[in-house]
């Protein structure tokens, strides 16, 4: 409502003006530390979803209640990897805080916080851990390591996601076409041509 009249808008699709002979690139996408940094964050979600589906087969018959939960994290990390391969910037403080979460519930079981650790299980009186197939899992002291590594796993996506956000990726530019093309730096839009000279 703005001085008693209702304000309406469509969605609308993002309109860019640009001169005529400019083009409209992502600078910072083109330097190698942001290209890096990207492969990293998509290594390291990757590499996560990867443990955490070893953890959850390995010992299934232990987990209590975050079965459903662990599948639902990998799905989300997988999804996150998608989009920041595709340069989606606003995904990283998400995949950060993710990451903090699941930081904290990896400390807890490798820890012992809230009760028995998987260290704990592999003396006298527990029971091996069955995996999702059927059969043995994984030992306790494996399954206890595996839990240990996913910490630093964590914080590393953690910074590398801070970093990549700082990065920019999402800075557009609007430079001579002729400049763009010298760079090699990928379009996103482009003026209407230039009047030719008389």
């Amino acid at each position: 409502m703005v001085c008693g009249h209702e304000v309406r808008s469509a969605l609308v699709a993002q309109v860019r003006n640009v001169r005529p002979g400019y083009a409209m690139i992502h600078p910072n996408r083109d330097r190698a530390v942001c290209k890096l940094t990207r492969l990293i964050i998509v290594a390291i979600l990757l590499a996560s979803v990867a443990l955490m589906l070893i953890l959850t087969f390995g010992g299934w018959s232990k987990l209590e209640g975050l079965k459903p939960v662990n599948f639902i994290w990998c799905a989300l990390y997988v999804v996150v990897a998608f989009f920041v391969a595709r340069w989606a910037r606003g995904l990283l403080p998400i995949a950060a805080a993710l990451a903090i979460l699941l930081v904290i519930v990896a400390a807890i079981s490798a820890l012992g916080l809230a009760g028995t650790s998987w260290f704990d299980r592999s003396h006298h009186g527990f029971g091996a851990p069955q995996s999702l197939f059927g059969g043995q899992g994984l030992t306790p002291d494996m399954l206890g390591t595996l839990t240990v590594i996913l910490i630093p796993v964590e914080v590393a996506l953690i910074v590398f996601s801070m970093i990549g956000f700082a990065q920019g990726w999402n800075v557009e530019l609007e430079i001579p076409e002729e400049e763009a093309r010298r760079r090699g730096s990928k379009t996103i839009a482009r003026g209407p041509q230039a009047p030719a000279a008389a």
